[in-house]
């Protein structure tokens, strides 16, 4: 006889049902694949779209901002530089005023390889626009706004 506590299936069931996060997670996979199968000709994933998009500015940003808007910690966002630098499409650069500071600077390449996404993006957000509803689609983003 076990001494561990019985826990009934039927409480899986009510978790899957009902769990906002694993939901969440689940419609966000989905969405990433969609996103990284369309992209997949321009040899980009969704997240590398979304950080390049994060760093077309006027000004290069500091990476405490752009970490910030990405809900990523600074390592995550450094790992996730590291491809893109090496592609020649972002740069890292000190700051010119305080040398503490990172900026990263969105290059000519990576500038061309965001107006050749650009497409390829709403395209994709149509559909999903579609597959949504019309309605629906921005009440779904204002929701996950006030979730984040």
């Amino acid at each position: 006889m076990s001494n561990a506590a019985e826990l009934p299936f039927s409480v899986t069931h009510h978790v899957r049902d009902t769990c906002l996060c694993l939901h969440v997670q689940r419609a966000a996979r989905a969405v990433a694949r969609r996103f990284d199968e369309a992209l997949r000709p321009l040899d980009l994933t969704n997240g590398q779209f979304s950080l390049l998009m994060a760093l077309n500015r006027p000004e290069p940003p500091p990476m405490g901002q752009v970490s910030a808007l990405l809900a990523m910690d600074r390592t995550t966002l450094t790992a996730s530089l590291k491809p893109l630098q090496r592609r020649g499409l972002v740069r890292v650069v000190v700051d010119a005023t305080d040398r503490r500071l990172r900026r990263l600077v969105l290059t000519p390449a990576g500038r061309r390889l965001l107006v050749r996404a650009v497409p390829i993006w709403r395209e994709t957000h149509a559909e999903l626009d579609r597959i949504v509803g019309a309605g629906e689609i921005d009440r779904l983003r204002a929701e996950l706004r006030t979730l984040a």
